[in-house]
């Protein structure tokens, strides 16, 4: 059995699980923020539960529409908030506290090799970084799991995706992944496991790897994973997880998938995705020369620590263009914090820049930072379908952190050594 096929069996009670076969099996980790948070609330009141089965095991981030952007949305927050302290679940991470989810709960030590974490919210994915399985649920379910500590699963088929070669400058875990998703389609993953591998992968540091787990839902994956190895652990030594004693699971020697990849990423260019769909890639070169309205940096894609300092150096001593609103969203209070210490921040206004609070806000369409009709903007987030950052007439790109900054600066999407050499 593959990683994500042992945690299935171990946690379903079995000595085995192959693809196709029904599991119950028992979350190690149901987390939600306000917005499926709400839904599945609804949900658990309406089974006339009155406790959930282990408070110690449910986390709460409220992100999506966090600092409250309405009326309504704080309605929302306030009833979700009452019921946590009801519930005495200590795994509430509120505003100024928090963040965005995918990136405060690995930090905080509570995703871990091995487990099994459910989560309303289609980039639960992003978790496979550390060697869990992880994957996004319906309101249903996981109110199912807030009353039981339960889950029914289908056990997927896997595929997997090899990645060797050297990548090009400026090239980094978010071109793999778009490189990836254009080969595969966004449909070519669905409801599958998927495994990243080979020696560019291996190469990356957890921020890179994050990306590329957090982007299976781009391609219709179930779960994706990377086999935990010394990187991990070491990541891990830096959250309150390190004191823990964790063995890690790993695909049997001779594992067997029903399909394998293997893309030859030497000297690959810095992708862009254009609209409508993050399958719609092509290198930086051949990106359209489109007028930026804006462009946005930040989301639990490119948020981290390490995104910001990319961005940073691009953005240093460098004035954002004069018609192009530049957005950057941190992706935690401790991201936040530690951009601050190190004058990330003040590199970010000094070019012209806003500086937000955490939140996922302008990559749902929600709020600070969503765009108008014929607007184009360029987002470090992880989808661009239509409508998502804002009105159906507006078009969103995908690309990294220093495509970004460097197209910021240029008011078109250009590769970041055009702004060096002063040719953007």
């Amino acid at each position: 059995m593959n990683l994500i096929e042992k945690i299935l069996a171990s946690h379903a009670g079995l000595p085995e699980v192959r693809p196709g076969q029904i599991v119950t099996a028992k979350v190690d980790l149901a987390l939600a923020n306000e917005l499926s948070g709400i839904a599945a609330l609804q949900e658990f009141r309406k089974a006339g539960a009155k406790r959930v089965w282990d408070p110690t095991k449910i986390a709460v981030v409220p992100d999506h529409f966090t600092p409250a952007k309405d009326i309504r949305t704080a309605e929302i927050c306030k009833t979700l908030r009452e019921w946590v302290w009801e519930q005495e679940i200590p795994h509430y991470f509120e505003v100024g506290r928090g963040g965005i989810e995918h990136t405060v709960l690995p930090d905080e030590g509570l995703t871990l090799p091995g487990g099994l974490i459910i989560g309303g919210d289609s980039h639960t994915v992003t978790y496979g970084a550390v060697g869990a399985f992880a994957c996004g649920v319906g309101a249903t379910d996981l109110a199912a799991a807030w009353i039981t500590g339960e889950i029914w699963l289908r056990v997927p088929e896997s595929v997997r995706l090899v990645f060797d070669g050297r990548p090009g400058r400026h090239c980094y875990a978010k071109d793999l992944i778009l490189f990836a998703i254009k080969n595969l389609t966004v449909e070519g993953a669905r409801y599958k496991i998927v495994k990243y591998c080979g020696s560019a992968v291996k190469a990356l540091h957890m921020t890179g790897r994050f990306t590329m787990c957090n982007m299976t839902a781009e391609m219709g994956g179930k779960c994706g994973y990377i086999e935990p190895d010394e990187t991990v652990f070491e990541y891990l030594r830096t959250t309150p997880a390190r004191d823990r004693a964790i063995a890690p699971v790993l695909d049997d020697p001779g594992t067997p998938f029903s399909e394998t990849y293997e893309f030859d990423v030497e000297g690959l260019e810095p992708q862009v995705s254009c609209p409508p769909s993050p399958d719609k890639s092509v290198p930086v070169s051949e990106a359209p020369k489109v007028r930026l309205d804006q462009v946005f940096i930040g989301s639990c894609t490119n948020g981290r620590i390490e995104d910001l300092r990319i961005a940073a150096e691009i953005l240093s001593g460098r004035r954002v263009h004069p018609r192009t609103r530049l957005i950057v969203v941190p992706g935690s209070q401790k991201v936040y914090l530690q951009a601050a210490k190190e004058g990330l921040l003040e590199t970010f206004v000094s070019a012209g820049g806003a500086v937000s609070t955490p939140t996922c806000g302008a990559c749902v369409g929600g709020h600070m930072g969503v765009i108008a009709g014929d607007e184009a903007c360029l987002s470090t987030t992880n989808r661009n379908f239509v409508g998502r950052m804002g009105h159906v007439n507006a078009k969103t790109f995908l690309a990294n952190p220093a495509v970004a900054a460097a197209s910021a600066i240029a008011g078109t999407i250009v590769h970041p050594d055009d702004v060096r050499t002063g040719t953007a």
